[in-house]
C-alpha cells in the first residue's frame, strides 16, 4: 500500500505489511458492525490477531486508522479503474466516466467499511486541507488525461472535482434511499455527468 497518509512506522518486511494489512482488514470489517464511534484499537488488534502495540507501531488512533484505509480505498479504486479502461480498449471519455462510476458503485456494495469511509469523506478523517473529493479528482484527472489526451491541466482538473462532487452527492443520496443503491437516482447521475461532461469534453 503507498504511504501518502503517514503512518508511525512503514512496514518494511513482508511480515510487517502483512500485519498492516491484517490491522486495516480488520478496521473495514469492524466499521461495518459496530461504526466509527463504536471503533476501538483494541478491539481492532482482537480483531486482526495482532498485539495492540502493534496497531500503536502504525496508528496513533483510530482517526490515522480510518484515513489509511482511506487512502487505501483510493488506491484500490485507482488499480480497478485503471483495470476497467484496459479491458474496455479506448471508446473515449463515456466508457471513462462508465468505468469510474461502475467501480465507485461496485466499492459501495461490496468493499468492506466503504460506507462510511471511502475515500475519507463519511467521517473526520485525515487533514482539514486533504479534501477527499479533491484527492478523488486529482487522482482521475492525473489517470484519465493520457486516456482522453488531454493536458492535466487547471480547467481539466476543475471539471473533474465539479464532476466528483455531483457525482458523490448523489451516490450518496442514492444509497440513503435504497441500501445498494436507487438505480434511478444512479442513472440521473449519469445523465448529469454526461450532459456536464459532453459540454467540456467533446
Amino acid at each position: 500500500m503507498p504511504h501518502a497518509t503517514p503512518l508511525r512506522r512503514a512496514p518494511v518486511q513482508r511480515r510487517s505489511a502483512e500485519r498492516l494489512t491484517r490491522i486495516l482488514d480488520a478496521c473495514a470489517d469492524l466499521l461495518d458492525e459496530v461504526g466509527y464511534d463504536a471503533l476501538t484499537t483494541r478491539a481492532v488488534a482482537l480483531r486482526a490477531g495482532v498485539p495492540i502495540g502493534s496497531v500503536y507501531r502504525f496508528f496513533g488512533n483510530k482517526r490515522a486508522m480510518a484515513d489509511a484505509l482511506a487512502q487505501r480505498n483510493l488506491e484500490r479504486f485507482t488499480e480497478r479503474v485503471t483495470e476497467r479502461l484496459k479491458e474496455a480498449g479506448g471508446g473515449g471519455w463515456r466508457v471513462a466516466m462508465d468505468a469510474v462510476l461502475e467501480e465507485y458503485l461496485e466499492m459501495k456494495r461490496t468493499a468492506p467499511g466503504f460506507s462510511l469511509v471511502d475515500f475519507g469523506n463519511q467521517i473526520p478523517v485525515g487533514a482539514g486541507c486533504a479534501e477527499p473529493n479533491r484527492r478523488v479528482a486529482d487522482r482521475l484527472t492525473d489517470l484519465l488525461s493520457g486516456y482522453l489526451d488531454r493536458a492535466p491541466d487547471d480547467d481539466l482538473r476543475r471539471t473533474f472535482l465539479v464532476a466528483v462532487e455531483t457525482a458523490d452527492t448523489l451516490v450518496h443520496l442514492a444509497f440513503r434511499v435504497e441500501p445498494r443503491g436507487d438505480e434511478r437516482i444512479i442513472e440521473e447521475t449519469r445523465v448529469m455527468l454526461r450532459a456536464y461532461l459532453g459540454r467540456v469534453l467533446d
